[in-house]
């Protein structure tokens, strides 16, 4: 209607004008409601052809969506294990740190998995000492079977000594007799030796990688532990806890509740313009958006990112062909828009709808001087037509709350 009417004073208005003094032909005369069309033809074709040029070229170069959300995300409050819930710390719409216990899980079974990695710990321990007294009892041995041996080894010496003097003096048996009683001791003093080493193997090697396993044991059971407090992961406000003491939660299947960060959808908002305006978004663009839950109110914003795909096409692979028909229905881009002035957002709640205008602006290449004549008038009707949209947006931003409140019945 307002292009209509901005129209109509370039157009029917002095056509009007040319017939009534020009022409010197009255109203009611010449001029009546059934002369209308005939009398000014030419003002009407071209009010009505200008008038959608205009908005075409408004809607095209301005856009404007009503698809603009202040979108956030939650946190699910989960436990990483499963487990009864022995004790709640906090209450539905509280606020939390990120670190706060918000409850705690049954914990005895966490508990004894510690306590057994500990006492393994202590078994390990008590081994080192008894293979460090094994050692030390191996040690005597050894110096008792080598007593042993050199004492075969003289007894040898003597009885061949004295047989090579006079061998009626020692029978060749008694000789045999102790060459295998010496090779007994040498056998007995290197299994003690072989004893030794396979203690000391076991103090330097064995036993510390089993007091290392038990060690990392007792971590496991204590990050386990650690597991059965859930904790605040950021600072926000619990929302939907309803857990009391006694109940089962699951990580898959029974969520304790949600978490609303502080930050969430604060200061951003997720717009959705349709894609015959793909080549007109740009990141840098200024716009101006009013929401629902700060009426009368006109917000300057930025657009900070386009995203280059449209989410309407997206196939995800599945045992099923995808018919091409599912995926008819025209998607929008996805921008994102930022204050551009720092508190000028206001306390916009997340989650709320707003109507979002984004204005294109060649005051750059007008500025260069590289457009030509035409170019360039175009190029300033272009800016100044975004001045319509912007009272749009206005007009938009009064008559939301009566909408709402009046005509639509809330």
């Amino acid at each position: 209607m307002l292009e209509f009417l901005l129209c109509s004073m370039v157009t029917i208005l002095p056509d009007y004008l040319f017939r009534r003094y020009g022409q010197g032909k009255l109203i009611g005369h010449h001029i009546t409601l059934y002369s209308v069309w005939f009398e000014l033809r030419w003002g009407i074709t071209a009010c009505l052809i200008l008038t959608i040029s205009l908005i075409t070229m408004i809607f095209y170069y301005h856009p404007s969506t009503s698809n603009v959300t202040a979108a956030y995300r939650t946190v699910t409050i989960l436990p990483e294990i499963p487990g009864r819930v022995e004790e709640v710390y906090v209450t539905r719409f509280q606020k939390v740190k990120a670190g706060d216990p918000l409850f705690r899980l049954d914990s005895s079974k966490q508990e004894a998995a510690m306590k057994t990695a500990e006492q393994r710990i202590v078994e390990v321990q008590a081994e080192t000492e008894v293979a460090k007294s094994e050692i030390a009892a191996t040690d005597g041995a050894i110096q008792s079977v080598e007593a042993a041996y050199l004492q075969a080894q003289i007894d040898l010496n003597t009885q061949t000594e004295l047989q090579r003097r006079n061998p009626n003096v020692v029978a060749q048996r008694e000789i045999d007799r102790l060459t295998s009683s010496l090779e007994g001791r040498k056998g007995a003093l290197a299994e003690a030796i072989a004893r030794k080493q396979t203690l000391q193997t076991k103090i330097s090697t064995l036993l510390p990688a089993q007091k290392a396993s038990a060690e990392a044991a007792l971590e496991e059971a204590r990050v386990q532990l650690d597991k059965t407090t859930v904790r605040a992961g950021v600072s926000g406000t619990v929302q939907q806890f309803t857990l009391r003491t006694g109940e089962v939660v699951n990580p898959l299947l029974r969520p304790a509740g949600v978490l609303v960060p502080d930050d969430a959808g604060r200061g951003r908002l997720v717009a959705g313009f349709n894609q015959i305006e793909t080549q007109v978004i740009k990141t840098g663009m200024i716009a101006e958006v009013t929401c629902i839950g700060q009426p009368f109110t006109v917000v300057p914003m930025v657009v900070t990112e386009v995203q280059d795909v449209i989410a309407g096409g997206q196939v995800r692979a599945s045992d099923q062909l995808v018919d091409v028909q599912q995926l008819s229905r025209p998607g929008t881009i996805t921008a994102t828009l930022e204050p551009l002035y720092e508190n000028s957002f206001g306390n916009v709640p997340p989650g709320s709808n707003c109507i979002a205008n984004a204005y294109t602006s060649n005051h750059e290449e007008l500025q260069a001087g590289t457009a030509g004549p035409l170019r360039s008038a175009f190029l300033h009707a272009v800016d100044a037509t975004g001045l319509v949209h912007a009272v749009i947006l206005r007009i938009q931003a009064i008559m939301m709350p009566v909408q709402l409140l009046v005509l639509g019945g809330h």
